[in-house]
């Protein structure tokens, strides 16, 4: 495999490095690897740091790797679409969502968390450190524990907290409306998500932007803030380039708009995937796209494929964070 040249980096890693060096460079540090968020999704792309173990700045690349970063803000829509109601007997007592603010897939659960209007809690895990989940033997977000019962990988969560859920709520769906849902909660595992990062890392102004997010939301220190927003922006910058060429990628913002008019296809007339309501897709791909929704590239989507009015009736339907703030 050709490998990446990054000697243009060179000036940015020395510049960084009286940062980086009051930052863990360990080789488990390393293993957050390029969205190891979720094991049904970015995992994948270890193969990136295997093929670079040796690098100084390793934990620029961890901490970049770590999120796509996302900027929460709501909006108006036309129509209001209210949440499931939830009875209390089916709401569970305790639930701690261990997460990284900017991770789709950590969004992903707490699109549904919200939809459902499930109380929870936030952790909000220190990429570098993991020192709040030492406690687990799995060592990526998101982690939810409900009910003192531990629940990995996001669409894993869903799975099991969707039949506790949803029978009280909804009549069962159809084989049909299920096999739907569960191709397109698939194409948004296996596709969609692999799309996010060569859009949000295109350029530097996108790369700067998008880690200005992450310094400001993510759980690091002062020093660790330091060294993501500039030399993690500059590293993913390039990385952005090799994850198109292992997509087969041509275009990055053709590839988004792409995705977006092919989800409103899907729809094909009906407000939701789900019909009146959300299913589990629509929030899944709701979830994931929070993270670049209110950057440039989510603006660019929005602006050039018909994928805005959708999106408006979900943020109107998920509604409020079910959060409790501590």
């Amino acid at each position: 495999m050709r490998r990446v040249n990054f000697s243009g980096l060179a000036a940015v890693y020395r510049a960084a490095d009286g940062v980086a060096a009051a930052v863990s460079s360990s080789h488990q540090f390393a293993q957050l690897a390029l969205y190891s968020s979720s094991s049904n999704s970015y995992s994948k792309s270890r193969w990136f740091f295997d093929n670079y173990s040796n690098m100084a700045q390793k934990s620029a690349f961890a901490v970049a790797g770590a999120v796509v970063f996302s900027v929460a803000a709501s909006s108006a829509a036309d129509e209001v679409y209210a949440k499931e109601p939830l009875p209390p007997n089916v709401r569970p007592d305790d639930v701690v969502l261990y997460q990284y603010e900017a991770c789709p897939f950590c969004n992903k659960v707490k699109a549904f968390l919200d939809y459902y209007n499930i109380p929870y809690k936030i952790v909000e895990v220190n990429p570098l450190s993991k020192k709040e989940i030492k406690w687990s033997d799995y060592k990526k977000v998101p982690i939810l524990m409900v009910d003192g019962e531990q629940m990995v990988d996001s669409s894993v969560i869903i799975d099991k907290l969707s039949p506790k859920i949803r029978p009280s709520v909804a009549v069962k769906p159809s084989q049909e409306a299920d096999d739907e849902e569960k191709k397109w909660r698939g194409w948004v595992d296996n596709h969609l998500v692999h799309i996010l990062s060569p859009n949000i890392y295109r350029n530097t102004s996108e790369a700067l932007e998008s880690f200005e997010y992450i310094t400001s939301h993510g759980n690091f220190s002062f020093t660790e803030r330091i060294t993501a927003k500039y030399a993690g922006a500059a590293a993913m910058y390039f990385v952005s380039k090799k994850l198109k060429k292992k997509y087969d990628i041509t275009d990055e913002r053709s590839a988004l708009y792409e995705a977006a008019e092919t989800w409103v296809d899907a729809l094909n007339g009906r407000d939701f995937l789900g019909g009146a309501k959300p299913n589990l897709a629509d929030l899944a791909v709701f979830g994931v796209l929070r993270p670049i929704r209110y950057l440039k590239s989510g603006k660019d989507m929005v602006e050039h494929t018909r994928i805005g009015a959708w999106y408006s009736r979900m943020e109107s339907a998920v509604g409020e964070s079910s959060r409790i703030k501590s």
